[in-house]
């Protein structure tokens, strides 16, 4: 099952409030301006910063690039 494409419109990065992107693959909401990764779990975005992955400068730049 994905996330339902409405959740992800309204969904926001808690510390920006700066829209997230979906990265499928790693099953993680994507905040470019914050650097981090919230990961997805069973269909669940957990949106805390301590549970977020750091993003290196590459992916940030990556993701930059695809919006």
């Amino acid at each position: 099952m994905a996330l339902d494409p409405k959740l992800l419109e309204i969904l926001v990065d808690p510390l920006t409030k700066a829209p997230l992107l979906y990265d499928r693959e790693r099953q993680e909401l994507v905040s470019v301006e914050s650097a981090l990764a919230y990961p997805v779990r069973e269909d669940i975005p957990v949106m805390l910063e301590e549970q977020a992955r750091h993003l290196s400068s590459e992916e940030v730049e990556t993701w930059r690039r695809r919006r």
